[in-house]
């Protein structure tokens, strides 16, 4: 991680990992009125987002299959590449917990324009228990002869941040989600037209056309 600003106190600590600002004192005596201020500027944390990648990831790939005349379905399982997380962790990779997790996400949500709620997409994105994609199972039916591959991705969203809470030193962490998925279905025979080497239907190409086909090419 390129960002180390320092730490928080043992209390602040324990209070951010637990996803609220509740923290006492060795005597567990803490005033009312001194809960109350520590809540609300835990509440009112900031952060600061440095880093921000955004990038689509290949994430399956089935082997090549050539169909003849009239095509038909494909039935080659996809084989996992990358399995996408939603995590949020903090400077030597202590794992934030839920409630700091999705106020972390919701922010960096923010920060990158992914606010709409009109499709859940702010909420998915900030969901720490929003299960992975998985290849899709049902046949992809292609029209005419070739060698087609099947192949799917996600855009990943990976971003580091500075996090203020109250009049705590700021905490360094990291945090990675991702905004939305999607799959297709490519002919190694037929180029490619404006995918860079990064882009994952090139990548799938590579992998199960070979690097001498027509798509693998740039």
């Amino acid at each position: 991680m390129k960002i180390k600003e320092g730490f928080l106190s043992a209390c602040a600590v324990a209070a951010l990992l637990a996803g609220t600002a509740a923290c006492t004192s060795g005597t567990d005596e803490r005033s009312a009125a001194a809960t109350a201020a520590l809540n609300a500027a835990c509440k009112n944390g900031r952060y600061e987002w440095f880093n921000v990648d955004k990038r689509d990831v290949l994430t399956s790939v089935a082997e090549k299959e050539t169909l003849g005349k009239g095509g038909g379905a494909l039935t080659r399982r996809p084989m996992v590449l990358h399995t996408p997380q939603v995590t949020v962790t903090f400077d030597k990779g202590t794992r934030a917990g839920a409630a700091q997790s999705k106020a972390a996400l919701i922010s960096l949500g923010a920060r990158i324009g992914k606010t709409e709620q009109t499709e859940g997409i702010e909420f998915a994105f900030a969901d720490v228990n929003r299960p992975s994609p998985v290849p899709d199972k049902n046949r992809t039916e292609v029209l005419g002869a070739g060698t087609f591959v099947d192949y799917s991705w996600v855009e990943q969203v990976t971003a580091d941040f500075r996090y203020t809470c109250g009049t705590d030193r700021p905490v360094a962490g990291r945090a990675t989600s991702w905004t939305i998925d999607g799959s297709g279905v490519l002919e190694c025979s037929e180029s490619i037209a404006e995918a860079s080497e990064r882009d994952p239907v090139r990548q799938a190409a590579l992998l199960s056309c070979g690097p001498d086909a027509p798509a693998s090419k740039a």
